[in-house]
Parts: structure tokens; C-alpha cells; sequence
């Protein structure tokens, strides 16, 4: 008997990939050979919709509705094609391992088996196991002969699990009969006393994404209990979430802000001390950026430096002498940092050809210049002689 359901879904799915591709009459043999191994209402349905388009479109069995390019161009466009060998063949492609994970589920005989946790599993341990299967076995993912209803019963475990009430009813009861079965067959009342209070689909939104159900509410009933109540506190629910949500986006922001002020600050300090800084009216190298391209020589030491072309207008006189003694000053601490470098260098290869008794070495020590220690000597012999 299963079987031959499954036979039956396999056609179905097989019949509604020909309709995506406009293949009307192919369409209509899978649904009566669907009905010849398992007669569904979903078949049904299906025919009796074909049948009516094909007497308001006006179109029989007549090839001539649609050109053989046309029709070709649109089997291209189908999901993995489909065979007229078997219909044993999916109409949409899956992995081997998704279907075994399907029969897998069709397999277990309790609520737990099908979440793949023990009996003593807490909230925390349903969550990551629904979490991990609810992907795995979803419709737009899994395209393997019933995963839907694989999917269902993923959710429909969930739902009672999660539920202390009902999990410690379904406990007492026991294992239940086989949950993964056709939604068209006949079911039993032990299987709707434990049905879940909420669809899968929104069972899959509440947990991916990201609030509870919002749509039109459903009033249904499992058992006895009608759930039209359910859907209208769980919209108010989600109504006050979102609120509280948006209070605290707003007051993380102004949190934020506040933080983050201190270094808005810092920042535009230093833009605006930056803005305020002048550039200094000399340097003692070629700096076209600063406009100091026009060479001049200070009086005392004829040390060279550079100026722009409003120089002259702006220092004479004893500006003119204080800005000669700052380069002057400038050049010499130059020239001391630089004698400094020269010398600590040539001391370095000194103690290296020491070191490793190279002769080679301690010559080219012995011939570095220290050109920079010279000029800070004649400078010094400038200052005494003045």
C-alpha cells in the first residue's frame, strides 16, 4: 500500500513538471496512471482542472496548439526532465541521500525517532535538532518523493515536543502510529488528539524568519479544540514584539551615538587644528607642495634653504634674522643626528671585522665617510671664529 502511494506522488509531481512546460496531454496520463496505483483527491483535482481549461481554451488532443520548436524550447526549461521509460523516475532531481533520509523518517514510529533525540531531551536540544532537519527536508530543497510530508511530520513532532502539556499526554499514550502518511488518508483520533496547534509552514517562518505567523488567521480544529484564538494572540504577540524591538533599536542607536561621540569630537578637533596650523615659512629641502622652491643662504653660516615667492615681502628685518637663526639651528641638529648615524655605523662594521677577523670588512669600515660629521665641524669652527 505504501508502496503504491508512493508510485502515486511520484506521478503527480511527475504530471505538474509537464504543466510547467505546457505539456497538457502528458500531464493528464501521469494523473490517470497516479489514480490506477492510488486514487487522491489531489489527482482529482488536477484532471478536472485540465479538462476544464482544455474546454475554455478550446484545445484537444490537437499537436497543432503549439509549434514543435515551441515545444521543444519548453522541455528544455523543465526541472531534470522528465522520461516516458518509468515513471519511476522523480520529476525533480535529488540526492540519494536525500531520499533515504526520507524513508528514514517514514520509518520511525515515535515523535522522538523522527527528531532523532532521546526521550529525555530538553527545549534546547529540540530546537537544533528541528532547526537541522526543518532545512534539510524542506519542499525547496528536498525535492525527493515525500519530503513534504517528511517535512509535516518533522514539524508536527516539534510542535508537540515543545509543548510540556501535550508532550506529557503523548508520553502516557505511548508510540503513535506511523506519522509520515498521505494528508488524503483516513486518520484516526489518536492521531489528531496529538496534532500540532500550528501548521509546518509557519512553524518553519517562526523559526527562519525571524517573527510569528502574520497571514490571514485559520480557524481549524484538532480533536476538539478550535485554534482561531492561537493565530489572534499570536498576532498581538508579534505586534508587541515588533514594538519592543523598535524601542530598543531606537535606544541602542542613541546608545551608540553617545559612545561614539567623544571620538566625533577628537576628530574634529584635529580637522580644525589642522585647519588653523600655517605652514612653516622655510625648509631646509626643495618642497614644490609647500611653494618652498626659491633658494636663499642664511648670513651667518651660508647654510641654504628655501623660501616661496612672498618671502621677502613678508620678513625683513629682525623677523628675517629670527627666521635665519631657527634654520640655522635647524641645520644643525641635522647634521648631529646624521653624524651620530655615520658614526655608529662605521663602529658597527669595526667590531664586525673584529668579530669574524675579516680584513676585507675593517677596510670598508676604515673608508666610510662621515661627510655629515665634517660639515658639523666646520660649523663649529665657524661659531668660535665668529
Amino acid at each position: 500500500m505504501e508502496a503504491e502511494l508512493e508510485e502515486a506522488e511520484r506521478c503527480i509531481e511527475a504530471a505538474q513538471n509537464c504543466l510547467k512546460c505546457g505539456e497538457r496531454e502528458k500531464a493528464l496520463q501521469y494523473l490517470h496512471r497516479a489514480q490506477q496505483w492510488h486514487p487522491t483527491q489531489r489527482a482529482r483535482a488536477l484532471i478536472d482542472s485540465i479538462i476544464r481549461n482544455r474546454s475554455s481554451a478550446g484545445w484537444s488532443n490537437d499537436k497543432d496548439a503549439d509549434d514543435a520548436a515551441s515545444r521543444s524550447s519548453r522541455l528544455k526549461r523543465c526541472v531534470n526532465g522528465n522520461t516516458s521509460a518509468g515513471i519511476g523516475e522523480a520529476a525533480k532531481g535529488y540526492t540519494p541521500d536525500q531520499l533515504e533520509g526520507v524513508r528514514r523518517i517514514k520509518k520511525c514510529r515515535n515523535y522522538y525517532e523522527i527528531l532523532g533525540v532521546g526521550r529525555s531531551a530538553d527545549e534546547e536540544d529540540l530546537k537544533r535538532s528541528y532547526r537541522k532537519l526543518a532545512l534539510k527536508f524542506h519542499p525547496d530543497k528536498n525535492c525527493a518523493p515525500g519530503a513534504t510530508d517528511a517535512f509535516k511530520a518533522i514539524g508536527n513532532a516539534y510542535a508537540i515536543l515543545s509543548n510540556p502539556e501535550k508532550r506529557k499526554q503523548y508520553d502516557r499514550r505511548g508510540e503513535e502510529p506511523p506519522t509520515v502518511r498521505s494528508p488524503y488518508a483516513n486518520s484516526s483520533n489518536y492521531y489528531r488528539e496529538f496534532e500540532a496547534d500550528i501548521t509546518p509552514e509557519d512553524l518553519f517562518n517562526m523559526f527562519f524568519g525571524g517573527r510569528f505567523p502574520t497571514g490571514n488567521i485559520h480557524a481549524y480544529t484538532n480533536g476538539r479544540t478550535t485554534y482561531t484564538h492561537i493565530y489572534r494572540r499570536r498576532r498581538r504577540m508579534n505586534d508587541r514584539v515588533e514594538e519592543e524591538e523598535q524601542d530598543e533599536r531606537i535606544q541602542g542607536t542613541y546608545s551608540a551615538f553617545v559612545q561614539l561621540l567623544p571620538v566625533f569630537i577628537l576628530v574634529f578637533v584635529s580637522l580644525l587644528a589642522q585647519l588653523m596650523v600655517t605652514n612653516p615659512p622655510y625648509s631646509l629641502y626643495y618642497k614644490p607642495s609647500l611653494g618652498h622652491v626659491l633658494p636663499r643662504e642664511t648670513e651667518h653660516f651660508k647654510v641654504t634653504y628655501f623660501v616661496d615667492k612672498g618671502f621677502e615681502k613678508e620678513y625683513q628685518g629682525i623677523p628675517l634674522q629670527n627666521v635665519e637663526n631657527n634654520v640655522e639651528n635647524d641645520y644643525i641638529d641635522h647634521l648631529q643626528n646624521s653624524c651620530w648615524k655615520e658614526k655608529q655605523q662605521k663602529t658597527d662594521l669595526l667590531n664586525l671585522a673584529r668579530l669574524y677577523r675579516d680584513e676585507r670588512l675593517k677596510q670598508k669600515a676604515e673608508s666610510l665617510k662621515t661627510e655629515n660629521c665634517e660639515k658639523l665641524s666646520r660649523l663649529v669652527e665657524l661659531q668660535r671664529g665668529g
